[in-house]
């Protein structure tokens, strides 16, 4: 049984997703920070770097945006052979050029945003993706005949100089609930461009998106989900509206309750505090530490109090393992995304090690993120990345 609570205050919106009333995501949208991933604008080229074959976009926000050359030309099926491309960024945009694009990553404290001229309109079922005609599915979607059936359908049913990405959601949808979802995009990018040729000044903002509830509730909307509790009475007009555009076999309840009532349920506040603390303790009683920096995040493995009760190899890879599991869990909890280091208790047998990496790459199947396992490396630092929910599957 799942279910979503959404709680609301000045400092912002907090979403979380329980599962028989554990808490497996969280996705907080703070009011003091201005969230760009996935919006569209009408951008002015400000700077070339011809050195680095990127440009500066003035999108209208506080600082520039970045652009790289590989997403400004057109996105290329990497499935089939194409000749490189020696083209220069100063052959492909001018100083002043208008150009639309679409955030792919927000800004930092450092960096900021970088934007692509490669738009994708995610929705329910499918991730639209104009003036290409790249069709695939989520790798998570592990049922090749499924998988087939999938592409096939959309084949059938999407115009030329459209593509599309399947997601994992689509699986076991019927030809029509396709269609529906990618006719819904194909309108939205019809008005977006349409507002486009209307603007006269640029930078503009094209394209806000869906809002942060919304966005949240289509992604998190699933069979299993029995009920939405909230606690602010704007919020559920939009929630009830989402709930009545979606087919679903079984009927979602939707409550209201108090900030305290949402809160105390299932102590989802103590819940919220924990995924939020550095050091998050394992049951055997070792522990992880996460610390989160500007190009990776880094987790410990600390064996801590236990100390086993057989031999040394025996006492790390429990440890190991039990680390492994919560590690996976972490991640999902705390939208963690980038290039993450894992420092396991070192294990000298490399049987241990493959069976670590193994349970790893069987608990991450859980999220609904796209992660790669890349091994551990010559320093025994296992490597792997995963990309943030808020961006697309």
């Amino acid at each position: 049984m799942k279910e979503i609570l959404i709680s609301k205050n000045n400092e912002g919106t907090t979403i979380a997703l329980l599962e028989n009333g554990m808490l497996i995501e969280r996705y907080e949208d703070t009011e003091n920070k201005n969230y760009l991933e996935e919006k569209i604008y009408l951008g002015v080229v400000k700077d070339i770097l011809p050195g680095m074959q990127a440009a500066f976009i003035d999108i209208g926000e506080e600082k520039n945006t970045f652009i790289h050359l590989k997403d400004l030309l057109p996105k290329i099926d990497i499935t089939k052979k194409t000749e490189k491309n020696n083209k220069s960024i100063s052959d492909v945009v001018k100083q002043g050029d208008k150009i639309l694009v679409q955030v792919k990553r927000d800004a930092t404290n450092i960096k900021g945003a970088k934007v692509s001229t490669h738009i994708s309109l995610a929705n329910r079922f499918t991730v639209l993706m104009p003036e290409t005609e790249i069709i695939t599915a989520s790798q998570k979607i592990e049922d090749e005949a499924e998988k087939t059936r999938l592409i096939n359908i959309v084949k059938k049913v999407i115009p030329e100089n459209y593509g599309a990405i399947i997601r994992t959601s689509s699986i076991s949808k019927s030809e029509e609930q396709l269609k529906k979802d990618l006719e819904e995009s194909i309108q939205r990018w019809e008005d977006i461009k349409k507002k486009t040729e209307t603007i006269k000044v640029a930078p503009a903002l094209i394209d806000a998106g869906n809002s942060f509830i919304k966005k949240m509730i289509i992604d998190l909307f699933d069979k299993d989900i029995t009920r939405i509790i909230i606690d602010n009475k704007e919020e559920l007009n939009e929630i009830n509206e989402v709930l009545n555009n979606i087919d679903t076999e079984n009927k979602i309840k939707v409550e209201l309750k108090s900030k305290d009532e949402i809160l105390k349920l299932y102590d989802t506040d103590k819940q919220i505090e924990k995924s939020k603390a550095r050091k998050v303790y394992l049951r055997c009683g070792g522990f992880i530490t996460i610390d989160k920096t500007e190009a990776l995040t880094a987790i410990d493995v600390n064996s801590g109090k236990y100390t086993g009760k057989r031999n040394v190899e025996e006492t790390i890879l429990k440890v190991n393992k039990e680390a492994s599991i919560e590690i996976a869990k972490q991640l999902r909890l705390r939208d963690i995304g980038g290039v993450i280091i894992i420092d396991y208790i070192d294990m000298t047998l490399d049987e241990h090690k493959n069976e670590i990496e193994s349970l790893l790459k069987q608990e991450l199947k859980k999220d609904r993120s796209k992660t790669q396992v890349i091994g551990f490396s010559k320093l025994n630092l296992l490597e792997m990345t995963r990309k943030h929910i808020r961006g697309e599957e």
